[in-house]
């Protein structure tokens, strides 16, 4: 998941949708879902502002660590060998670029 975060920070939505749209890697789709889930949530606040004229960009974005469930698989001589199955907490900030980052 941080590959793909470190792939798509920065650049604009469009562009970012783009990449993980066309990505192979199991993590985009669910990361390209929240991508949209994100520019919707600045549409619902800014809606004096439209979405064709606003570039969005991705301003910042990270992945923390989640809970991990610790689970046992069976081994051989009735041993048991620990399996950590990870989570993991994503933050993504949207922003509007304005005219004075452009020049």
């Amino acid at each position: 998941m941080r590959l793909l975060a470190d792939m798509i920070r920065g650049r604009k939505v469009d562009q970012a949708q783009g990449l993980l749209k066309f990505s192979k890697k199991d993590a985009s789709a669910r990361l390209e879902k929240l991508l949209m889930s994100a520019v919707a949530n600045w549409e619902r606040k800014n809606e004096d502002l439209s979405l064709e004229s606003a570039e969005l960009y991705v301003k910042q974005i990270f992945v923390d660590g989640g809970k991990m469930l610790k689970r046992l698989r069976p081994a051989p001589q009735g041993r048991g060998h620990r399996i950590l199955k990870r989570s993991n907490h994503i933050t993504i900030v949207v922003d509007a670029t304005t005219n004075s980052e452009n020049a």
